[in-house]
Order: C-alpha cells, then sequence, then structure tokens
C-alpha cells in the first residue's frame, strides 16, 4: 500500500479514494489472494502491468540481473519506444517496480541489479497470468497433463533435485507452440532430432546448465549461462539479425566464427571469447557492433597483438557504459608469470561516458596506462577489480 499511496497527492481527499475504491469489494478473487496488491496492480499503466506480472515467472532463488530482465520485457514488446531508448525506458520500468514495493533490491548487489519478489507478491501475480505463464518444476505431478492440455505463451522451468528421474523431456514441450519465452533452469533431456522448430513464435530463450545448442532466426534474447557442455556456437548464429542480448558466461565456448559481427543489434554481449586462428582475431568481429551497451570479455591473454585489440574499436562505442575485462593467469615451464596481456588491455578500453569497469585476472604490475589518468574515468560509478596479483598501484583519484 506504500507504494501506492506513494504515487498519490498528499491530499487527504487522494488518500480516501484509496480507501473507498470499489476493488475492495471484488468477489471473483480468491480468499487467500490480497487485495493491496490488487488495487497496487490496477494502478499500474498497461505496459508496467505487463512487466511485473513477467517477473513473477522468473524462477526463485535464481540470479537475474536487472539489464537481463530488461533484454526480456523488450524482446516480448512490454517496453515502447524508439530501438535507441528502449534499454533506458526498460531500467525506467524496473525502478518505479521497486518504488512501487512490488519488487524488493536485494541488499547484496549494488545499484539494485538484483531484486526479489515477495512470496505473496508472486503468488497474485502468477494468479492473475494464470492463462498465459506457467512457472513448475520439471518433477511436478502433472506437468506433462498441463502441457498437452493448455497452451502457454510463457514458460518458466525448475529443477529441483537435480536427479535423472526428475528431468525434464523436450518432446513434452512440443504441444507449446505459442510460447514467446522459454526459461529452464536445470536438465533436460533432449535427444537426437530435437530442435526449436516447432517454436515459431519464440522470442526469448533463458536456459542454464542444459545440453542445449539448437537457435533459431527470431530470436533477441539468449542466454546459455552455464551450459557447460556447449563448446560452440552454430554459425548460422550470424542470421539472428534481431538478437539484442547474447550471454555466454559458463559455457565451454572458445571460439568464435567468422560473421559474427552482423548481430549489429546486440547491445549486452557477456562470456565473449578473445582467441586467436592463425592470423585472424575473435576481437575483430566486435568492430561493427556499434550499439552494444555492455561488454564483457573473457581470454584476453590468448590475444598475442594489441593492433588486434584495436580493430575491436571500443573507443568507438559511445552507448557502452559496462566493460568487464577477463584475463587468465599462466605459468611458464619453469614457474615464471607469463605477462603478455598488457599491451592488449592498452588497447581494450572503456569510452568516457563508461560507468561501470570490472577488471578480473590482471597480472601486469601496473593497470593499463588508460586506467592511471582520470580523465577516461570521469564517469565511472562502479570499479570492480579482483585477482590482481603483482598490481601494486591504483589508478589516480580514486
Amino acid at each position: 500500500m506504500g507504494g501506492l499511496l506513494r504515487q498519490k497527492k498528499t491530499s487527504r481527499r487522494d488518500w480516501e479514494s484509496v480507501i473507498r475504491d470499489s476493488m475492495w469489494s471484488v468477489s471473483q478473487m480468491r480468499e487467500e489472494l490480497n487485495y493491496a496488491i490488487y488495487l497496487s496492480y490496477e494502478d499500474l499503466h498497461a505496459c508496467l502491468k505487463s512487466c511485473f506480472l513477467y517477473y513473477s515467472i522468473l524462477p526463485k532463488g535464481t540470479l537475474c540481473y536487472a539489464e537481463n530482465i530488461v533484454g526480456m520485457w523488450i524482446t516480448e514488446g512490454f517496453v515502447h519506444g524508439t530501438s535507441r531508448d528502449l534499454e533506458e525506458l526498460g531500467r525506467e520500468y524496473y525502478d518505479e517496480l521497486i518504488q512501487r514495493n512490488l519488487i524488493e533490491p536485494d541488499s547484496l548487489y549494488i545499484d539494485q541489479r538484483v531484486c526479489n519478489m515477495h512470496d505473496v507478491v508472486r503468488s497474485f501475480a502468477q494468479y492473475v497470468a494464470r492463462n498465459e505463464a506457467l512457472l513448475a518444476q520439471h518433477s511436478e505431478i502433472g506437468i506433462s497433463n498441463k502441457f498437452n492440455s493448455q497452451k502457454f505463451i510463457r514458460l518458466s522451468l525448475l529443477e529441483i533435485g537435480g536427479s535423472e528421474s526428475s528431468e525434464l523431456e523436450w518432446c513434452s514441450l512440443q504441444a507449446q507452440t505459442l510460447l514467446r519465452t522459454l526459461i529452464s533452469v536445470g536438465h533436460i533431456k533432449i535427444k537426437s532430432g530435437d530442435s526449436l522448430l516447432a517454436f515459431s513464435n519464440l522470442r526469448t530463450l533463458h536456459v542454464e546448465e542444459a545440453n542445449f545448442d539448437k537457435l533459431m532466426k527470431f530470436l533477441q534474447y539468449i542466454s546459455l549461462v552455464g551450459c557447460r557442455s556447449l563448446s560452440k556456437l552454430p554459425a548460422s548464429i550470424s542470421k539472428l539479425q534481431q538478437l539484442r542480448c547474447l550471454n555466454l558466461s559458463g559455457t565451454s565456448i572458445k571460439y568464435i566464427h567468422r560473421g559474427f559481427s552482423g548481430l549489429t543489434s546486440l547491445r549486452k554481449l557477456s562470456g565473449f571469447p578473445a582467441d586467436m586462428d592463425g592470423d585472424r582475431c575473435s576481437l575483430e568481429e566486435l568492430g561493427l557492433l556499434s550499439h552494444l551497451m555492455q561488454l564483457w570479455i573473457s581470454g584476453l591473454e590468448n590475444v598475442s597483438s594489441s593492433s588486434f585489440a584495436t580493430k575491436a574499436r571500443l573507443d568507438e562505442k559511445v552507448r557502452l557504459t559496462y566493460l568487464k575485462l577477463g584475463c587468465t593467469m599462466r605459468l611458464g615451464d619453469v614457474g615464471q608469470l607469463v605477462n603478455g596481456e598488457r599491451g592488449i588491455s592498452e588497447k581494450v578500453q572503456l569510452v568516457n561516458q563508461g560507468e561501470h569497469l570490472e577488471i578480473s585476472g590482471y597480472f601486469g604490475q601496473q593497470l593499463p596506462r588508460w586506467m592511471m589518468s582520470t580523465a577516461p574515468l570521469g564517469s565511472l560509478r562502479i570499479l570492480l577489480m579482483d585477482n590482481l596479483a603483482f598490481c601494486t598501484e591504483l589508478p589516480n583519484g580514486l
């Protein structure tokens, strides 16, 4: 109620109008549902209602950052505006849900990037969305019957326990031809010949810890977090012209095909592996991705020359506000530290508009020169540095 009253004027009349609202006497609602939440829900704009209901299907207990959730909202068409401004507008929607106390920031994470939804609020939202969305456990009794008797637009599946007997079979989902969002956390039994071909409406695919490697051309959001059995992306990924978010963190992908630069709609790219293939470097594929707002590059120690890093053209990506650089420490034959990435990091840098910078595994004795000057860090709000074993000097002005 506090979140609802915050949206009203502070006059006695406006607050009393809330008390007198006819929705307090709605008789069609189940008794265990909260009428105050119903009143708050009805006060939302239509687009914000959709965002709120969508949040309730995110599996409880799984980590989902604000930017990922906003990406899902965008692909569902809940955020209306110009293509350039959708992420910013989506974050405003996210912040308003916080202000209305419909989602609660987790104090363990900075900048309200992670929120939780109270069980009472979640139950209400899932009830309202019951005809379009389903949140279920793999081992839930009668789950296959639900799939066969009702078609959902959004489906969220969570594996509890991790036993083989609880694994859901991919073929049991084939009747869900209307799916626009598929979220799966845990293993699914996938057999030879299983694919996404039945899901022509699918726009959002979020899978964790699954042996899943099929894609389709209309997807705008793909998260493959923790899918360790996935060792390569198909060359055809370059055909996903509408893809805005791709998360490869926690996979075994070490190689990027030529043509990746065709994903010119990408806004967020996580876990991108820096690799060498003869005289070609995967960083070159980043050059044409001018709309990137968030970028995480891993394996920078694999790049042999700083000239390849220059071809990533990060200094031209004026919308890039988040940059994470990851290196893996290597030892030579006699235990000497192999320090080959300083020159690379000198060329892979955050532009002046950058607000969030993370560096992990950097093992030079000094940070890159562009970090040591206060000018490039003028807009910086968040700086995280981890496993800098040999660094002895911090940037000026910290």
